[in-house]
């Protein structure tokens, strides 16, 4: 209300800049004064393409020169002459493997989609707008003639934002898991994941009604953008119940001997 005023003064009278606006345009400016204090820094990155013995071959990336880290704003490779004289250095040097490092690491598996998280998914992975992700989720929700099995509704109400699970719903998954995948898929727990307390709660997390229904199973009686769609749904509901994804994280540290360059 403080903000109004001075709008009617120097824009138009009557408009109003209300709480969003006023936060809005405070995040501009303040992201507008970071870019104008930018000083920007020449920089260049190096890669080269290594073969062992035998193939396939594989990418490095400069990480040292001379025993110091190579990064922006810390002994970078700041200039073209600089950059020309490196490579033509590497292009004649011998690479040798100097460690092998290998970590192991664990992540838990994302909750089941709500609305929001459903229609990026779609986005990034299918290429859907927000608009056809809805109309295709909802005719999965109305649903679609299975010929033999008839009209099936095939997943549950698609505007929600809550992640809870029907507990009927998982124990399907946990049949699913073990007899598909075996026991070491499921986890010793059940898995629960905790709505926002600012989530209405007033439906699930959107899951397939009855996951026994495969998405290979039905694919000849969809359209694709409803078998894919589907699909993502289905693979991210039954991800949800299953054991931690493991990863082996390998790092390779390979030496050149440049002489003089580094």
């Amino acid at each position: 209300y403080k903000i109004s005023p001075v709008l009617w003064k120097n824009v138009k009278r009557g408009i109003s800049a209300g709480r969003v606006q006023s936060v809005a345009l405070k995040l501009l400016v303040l992201r507008e004064k970071e870019r104008r204090a930018f000083v920007p820094e020449e920089y260049w990155p190096f890669k080269a393409n290594l073969e062992k013995q035998g193939p396939p071959t594989f990418w490095v990336e400069l990480w040292k020169r001379g025993g110091k880290l190579v990064k922006p704003g810390s002994n970078p490779v700041g200039s073209k002459e600089e950059a020309e004289a490196l490579g033509k250095a590497l292009e004649r040097s011998n690479f040798l493997v100097e460690d092998i490092t290998e970590k192991q690491r664990k992540r838990k598996p994302l909750p089941p989609y709500i609305t929001s998280t459903l229609q990026q998914d779609a986005n990034r992975r299918l290429g859907y707008g927000s608009k056809r992700t809805m109309g295709i989720a909802q005719r999965l929700y109305e649903g679609v003639d299975l010929q033999e099995g008839g009209t099936t509704a095939l997943i549950t109400y698609m505007r929600t934002d809550s992640v809870r699970i029907a507990k009927e719903a998982q124990d399907a998954a946990k049949e699913v898991i073990l007899e598909r995948w075996g026991k070491e898929y499921y986890p010793k727990k059940t898995r629960v994941f905790k709505t926002k307390s600012s989530a209405q709660d007033a439906h699930e997390a959107i899951r397939p009604v009855d996951v026994t229904i495969l998405p290979d199973d039905i694919k000849p009686m969809l359209p694709p953008e409803q078998y894919r769609l589907y699909k993502l749904i289905w693979e991210r509901f039954v991800a949800s119940q299953m054991s931690e994804a493991t990863f082996w994280d390998t790092v390779v540290t390979v030496k050149a001997d440049t002489g003089k360059t580094g």
